[in-house]
């Protein structure tokens, strides 16, 4: 699976695109009909409980996977963001089962 990182208004850190790309490796591991993943880390500076944001966006057969999510530190954001999509690839899985 191929994985591109965007970084919008914060610096480029290969730690943290290592950590994503491992936890999407994962993900490809558990369900093999993903395609490609597009990150955007960003950095909010109006939000200070959180600001550090994570969207990540899935291509696979049928309509793309979409999830962000906002948290206090990028690792959290990583983190939540994929637990969404492993939510969403499971009922997408549930369809691709034959009966």
């Amino acid at each position: 699976m191929t994985v591109n990182f965007q970084y919008v208004n914060t610096d480029v850190s290969e730690t943290l695109s290592e950590f994503t790309r491992d936890k999407l490796e994962k993900l490809a591991d558990k369900f093999e009909f993903l395609i490609s993943a597009q990150v955007y880390i960003k950095h909010d500076d109006k939000n200070y409980d959180a600001g550090k944001i994570c969207n990540i966006e899935l291509s696979l057969p049928g309509p793309r996977i979409f999830a962000t999510s906002n948290e206090p530190s990028y690792e959290m954001a990583v983190n939540e963001t994929i637990n969404d999509l492993t939510r969403q690839l499971k009922k997408r899985k549930e369809v691709f089962k034959t009966h």
